[in-house]
Order: structure tokens, then sequence, then C-alpha cells
């Protein structure tokens, strides 16, 4: 396993009414897009879309009580989370600003003062600048110009307003203001920790099987997923594969993932490794520091295993005692997660897609399946699809009341293979709860479950088989 890794016009909306207009402000007013204030930055991304940001910088304090801004935090953090810590300091309040420079922010904030208008008459190419008094910015912006009240118009002409400042507690950048108490001053270090959503991570896995050699090569890739407003640059990144409870959690009871079909545990795992854990959950660092921007999907390889053993085979669940007219089966591959001869490692929950080669060489899509976080060790079944050739038949042959407690019932299970080879299908049968007898079986079967026993039927290339089994149940 390895770990890698001009400016025209633009158009604003104000409560509905849209705006042709440039906004400008003094040039020392501007922000640099390439400025970052941001030190030495650490990174925690949980499954859940929270992250943990600590991001170390170095403050020149006076001493005694100052007010200190730390620019470029997340647009989204949680600002009851936030924790500063540092030699021989304490915070005494903090505010996060939550207003940012926007077009229609610095408008909002300018109601009651007074800007410059620039127009350009289309026709001369003469600008024209006029003073104005801005009454109001709510479903359009409304000036006052000498005696006349004005609103500006959504009609394409030229104009530029220019602002004389920056208002109060707006801010080019999400920004956290601390006062705070140093005891000695001077050049200190200090730690920035905080929460923030929209900021997270999942686990992708592409595989591709080789049928004739029984193998699959499996490429584990994490995407980082970052909305949270800010950009996060050359920082350390360690993902957390599971999900802490919050506050307000409640029971997820749907785990929206569409349509996907869900990759199962036959068995759960019981080995264990070096991974690094943090109580229950296991910890993923990545090898290289990487800058995450804002509104910016990322992926790393995480995980590079070639030629694990793995066997693709067929199912099919019968519900009960049902009749059950020719279905095609579930097209499974199956492999194991173990140290040896498996994929060696735990895999955190993610979707994982499978391939196979045609007869040109080219990797082919067959399907694809949502696993849950697996333990090390745990033998796995990924659907990839319904099987075109293979069908099967459920049929009761016989059902009759033995006595005032107890049934008679006899299944039969009719399989066709289309394909030019021998195949397997694992049969399931479930409702078999309680004191369940098989009375007779064409083949051995195995409980697997308190109410599942399971068949593996083997099918001639181009051909038939059947398999009955005789039950004797409560119900």
């Amino acid at each position: 396993m390895r770990i890698n890794h001009i400016m025209k016009p633009m158009k604003m909306t104000l409560g509905g009414a849209a705006i042709a207009t440039l906004l400008v402000m003094p040039l020392s007013a501007q922000s640099d897009s390439e400025d970052n204030a941001q030190g030495d930055v650490s990174i925690t991304i949980y499954n859940n879309g929270q992250s943990l940001i600590q991001d170390k910088r170095q403050l020149d304090l006076p001493k005694g009580r100052s007010k200190q801004q730390f620019p470029d935090v997340s647009a989204r953090i949680r600002s009851e989370t936030v924790t500063l810590s540092g030699p021989g300091i304490g915070i005494v309040e903090q505010n996060f600003d939550f207003d940012l420079l926007t077009p229609a922010k610095l408008m909002e904030k300018a109601v009651g003062q007074t800007v410059t208008l620039i127009r350009t008459n289309p026709a001369t190419g003469k600008e024209t600048r006029l003073r104005a008094k801005v009454l109001a910015a709510n479903g359009g912006v409304v000036l006052k110009i000498g005696n006349n009240i004005e609103v500006l118009r959504d009609d394409g002409l030229p104009v530029r307003v220019i602002f004389d400042k920056v208002p109060p507690n707006l801010r080019a950048r999400p920004t956290l203001s601390v006062t705070l108490e140093s005891q000695n001053g001077g050049l200190t270090p200090t730690t920035l920790s905080y929460l923030t959503p929209n900021l997270g991570w999942k686990a992708d896995y592409v595989t591709l099987f080789d049928e004739a050699k029984q193998t699959i090569d499996v490429q584990g890739w994490v995407t980082l997923t970052n909305n949270s407003g800010t950009s996060y640059r050359n920082a350390n990144i360690l993902l957390v594969a599971g999900s802490p409870a919050q506050g307000n959690n409640r029971r997820n009871l749907g785990r929206g993932f569409g349509r996907l079909n869900s990759g199962t545990i036959d068995q759960a795992g019981t080995e264990s490794n070096d991974r690094e854990r943090l109580g229950d959950f296991y910890l993923y660092p990545l090898g290289n520091r990487t800058t995450v921007a804002n509104a910016q999907q990322k992926q790393v390889s995480f995980m590079d295993v070639k030629g694990a053993p793995a066997r693709n085979t067929y199912e099919f669940n019968v519900g009960r005692f049902n009749n059950r007219d020719f279905t095609s089966a579930s097209s499974v591959l199956k492999f194991t997660t173990s140290k040896s001869g498996g994929l060696g490692d735990q895999l955190p929950a993610g979707v994982m897609r499978v391939y196979m080669q045609d007869r040109r060489g080219d990797p082919q899509f067959i399907g694809e399946s949502r696993i849950e976080g697996t333990p090390l060790g745990s033998s796995m079944s990924i659907k990839t699809g319904d099987a075109f050739d293979v069908k099967v038949k459920s049929v009761v042959v016989n059902r009759k009341r033995i006595n005032s407690s107890r049934w008679k019932t006899t299944m039969r299970y009719d399989f066709t293979n289309a394909r030019s080879n021998a195949i397997t299908v694992d049969l399931g049968q479930s409702g078999l709860w309680g004191d369940v007898r098989i009375e007779d079986q064409t083949l051995e079967g195995k409980r697997v479950s308190a109410d599942r026993m399971e068949w593996q039927v083997p099918v001639p290339a181009n051909g038939k088989a059947s398999l009955t089994v005789t039950f004797d149940t409560r119900y």
C-alpha cells in the first residue's frame, strides 16, 4: 500500500434587481489574491464533512491587551470551537466577521453614505462624475443626486461606482479578530484551532478484474472537496476514516447513495496491523503536503494493490418459500482484505468500481457498489450487475401441515447457464426463523445466519441444474 498524493461591468443582483455596474475601491483597500496570512496549516478531515484546522502563526504582540486579526480562516468557521494557544497569552474576546467584501455587500453597507458615479456617454465616450448619496439598496439601488431621486437602471449603460473607503467590518477575506492579553509581548508562536464544515473527503476504488487469472488490481483514491470559502496552501493533511458524533446527530437511516448496489461483508475480519488509530477510527496521513483550493476537488492515490486473489461467481436469493419465474442471478466479485492473500489493509467506506478487459485488452466498466468501512481480514462480495446468461427459478413443489405447529415444504430451484463455461451459483434461502430442520437435500448446504441457508450449485456449460430441498419448519 502507498500514500500519495481588463475589467468589465459585472452583473450584480440586489433583492431581485440586476444592476450593470463596476464597483471601484481605493487601490489600498483591494486585496491581493496571492497574499495569504495562514501559517503552518494542518488539517484533519473526517468522512462527515467536518474538519479540524490547526494554523500555527507567529505574532508580534505588544505586552498587555491588544486586538489581533486572523485573515484567511474558513468562511464557514464554527466560531464556538475556536481556541488560540501560545505561551503567556489568554483570550479576552473573539469575533468572526461574517460579512465578506462583495459588490452587493459593499453597496448595502454604503446606505447613508456618499459615493461617486462615473457615467460614460456611449456616443461620445465622455465621462461624467456625479456625487450621489445612497438611500437604499433593497430591491434595487436608490440614489439622491442633487435634489433628484434616481434608481440605477438595468439598461447596460456603463456605470462605475467609486467608494471612498471600505465600510467597517466588511472584509475582503474571512477574518477572525481576537482580543487577547500577552504577559510578555514580542514574537510569540501561536496555534489557532477550529472546526469547519464543507471540507471533506471520500474514498473511491478502481478495480480491474482479470477473469483468466482470477485476480484483481485495486487503485484507491481519496477525493478531497473544499467548499469552506477559503483555500489552504501547502497543508499537512490527515484523513480520518469515520464520522465523529456531533451534538445534533441522529441515526442516519437514509444513506443517500442513490441506486448503487451495496457491497457486503460476508465475514467481518478480525485482523489488525500497525495503521495508526484514533479511538475507533483509522488514520490515513497524506505523504506530502498539498494545497486544497476553495471550490476544488483534488484526488490523491492512497492504495495500489496488484494481483490480489479474487473470483467471480453468481448469487441468487429467495425470500421465504416463494414461487419465482426465471430471473437473472447477480454477478458477484469475491475477495478478501486479509494481509495474506488479500488487499492487506482496512478499506474506508466508499464506492468500488469494477472493470474488465475486453478482447482488445481495453478495460470496460462492468458495475459499481458502495462498501462500508471494512476491517482487515474481511471476506467481501461486490455485486457488479445482473447476469445476462444465468437464470434461476424457484418452485414450491409441495407444502403441507404436519401438525398444529409444524409444516413440511419442498422447494425446487432450477438453474440455466447459456455461457460456454461451467459456473457456480451461490443460492440463498431466507425466512428460516426458528427451529428449522432439513429433511432432505440433493446438495449439501450450510446455515450462514439465523434465518438463512446457502448452497453452492454447479451448473455445466450451456446446461441446466436443479436443487431440491425439503424443510421442516414451525411456520
